[in-house]
């Protein structure tokens, strides 16, 4: 890692989220993306970040799928998982303001420390 550790999203804690701020807008989330690894994508219209990832097998699916839950939970900000044998696509979007938050960005790049 070249940047600064102890400064990026990844080292950041979710924040609950009861609704009451406004989501981001595209740019704001575009430059938030731009943080992030590549492989992540706004949805069309902006209010999700997706992203696929490729396995070997199985039991390596499901072992990244085991220890993004663990994230998940820790960070009380869950995504929306579509799995098979040897792929996940990850949806993040915060619910309660029905589009993206920091939130969705800081549990990206943990996800990206994942892998």
């Amino acid at each position: 890692m070249s940047h600064h550790e102890g400064h990026g999203l990844a080292d950041r804690k979710c924040v609950p989220c009861e609704g009451g701020v406004p989501p981001y807008e595209r740019a704001q989330a575009e430059a938030a993306l731009a943080q992030l690894a590549p492989g992540w994508q706004l949805s069309a219209d902006g209010r999700a970040l997706k992203r696929e990832v490729r396995f070997k097998d199985f039991y390596r699916t499901m072992s990244f799928v085991n220890a993004l839950a663990h994230v998940a939970n820790a960070e009380d900000h869950h995504p929306d998982l579509e799995v098979g044998y040897d792929y996940c696509r990850i949806t993040f979007s915060t619910h309660s303001i029905g589009g993206l938050s920091e939130n969705d960005f800081i549990c990206a790049a943990k996800t990206d420390r994942l892998l």
